[in-house]
């Protein structure tokens, strides 16, 4: 499974995808090596749950545990085959006698993506602290089957319960690396319907590049700013990456999480 998430994010609170939409066959054949080695190694019997990183073209081990995850389940109805059933036969070979034979069991191709997604309790628990790390947060998961990964992806976040406004205004914030792709984004949005309106440095990116965009003001330049426009229920959709800094992070993810708090928008909406 790949996370759609970037690495340091626990990976029971992200949002992975199987099979993976981007990692090349040359990295997926140095982990299935990888993977292979470690376990011999540990002489693991039943499932094993890793972790990888990869990094400048480069994969790392982050950790091996000789245990399932609760992920089994969902790679288990994504791959049609009852990992925990034959794990379980696997360990108690020694009492019953019996087990089943894994030599038949190939790597193939599927013809649809499975996305896990994960459900966190933050709309009940306003006061914690909705920045993701390490330390998991999420108190579920959702599988969203689809014959693409967009779809697939649609599916489970509506399992999710979020909520997709079908029109409407967009605020679409993001840090300067992230402006190229965003500026895709905001012109299909445009596209659509939905008014863009961002904070001044990528308003004015937006502007520049074909995409029509109404400056709002951030947080700490004065009012009317983006909170302002969340809490009057100016805003239906929130697109937002974040800039570096703990302090910076907390105050964009719970003006995110506000966003969030004041959905279903007024306007038609559908679930995604």
């Amino acid at each position: 499974m790949q996370h759609i998430e970037q690495a340091g994010i626990h990976s029971g609170d992200s949002a992975c995808v199987i099979p993976s939409a981007e990692i090349s066959e040359e990295h997926k054949d140095l982990i299935r090596k990888y993977t292979t080695a470690i376990a011999c190694e540990m002489g693991v019997v039943g499932l094993m749950n890793m972790q990888y990183a990869i990094c400048e073209g480069k994969v790392y081990v982050l950790e091996a545990n000789p245990r399932a995850s609760r992920t089994v389940p969902l790679v288990s109805k994504v791959c049609n085959i009852n990992m925990a059933n034959i794990a379980t036969k696997l360990m108690t070979y020694e009492l019953t006698g019996t087990r089943p034979d894994v030599t038949k069991y190939e790597e193939k191709e599927h013809p649809y993506y499975g996305v896990k997604e994960a459900v966190f309790p933050f709309n009940m628990f306003p006061e914690v602290d909705p920045l993701l790390g390490p330390e998991m947060r999420s108190t579920g998961e959702v599988l969203g089957l689809g014959e693409s990964f967009g779809m697939a992806y649609y599916k489970a976040e509506e399992a999710a319960n979020a909520k997709l406004p079908l029109g409407g205004t967009a605020l679409v914030s993001v840090n300067k690396k992230d402006r190229p792709d965003a500026l895709t984004v905001a012109r299909q949005l445009h596209e659509l319907g939905f008014e863009i309106v961002s904070t001044e440095g990528c308003a004015g990116y937006f502007n520049e590049n074909g995409v029509p965009c109404k400056a709002l003001k951030k947080l700490q330049e004065g009012r009317p700013n983006i909170y302002d426009a969340m809490v009057n229920g100016q805003i239906d959709l929130n697109m937002m990456t974040l800039i570096c800094g703990k302090l910076r992070l907390i105050n964009e993810f719970h003006i995110s999480l506000l966003c969030l708090r004041l959905w279903p928008a007024p306007k038609e909406s559908t679930q995604c």
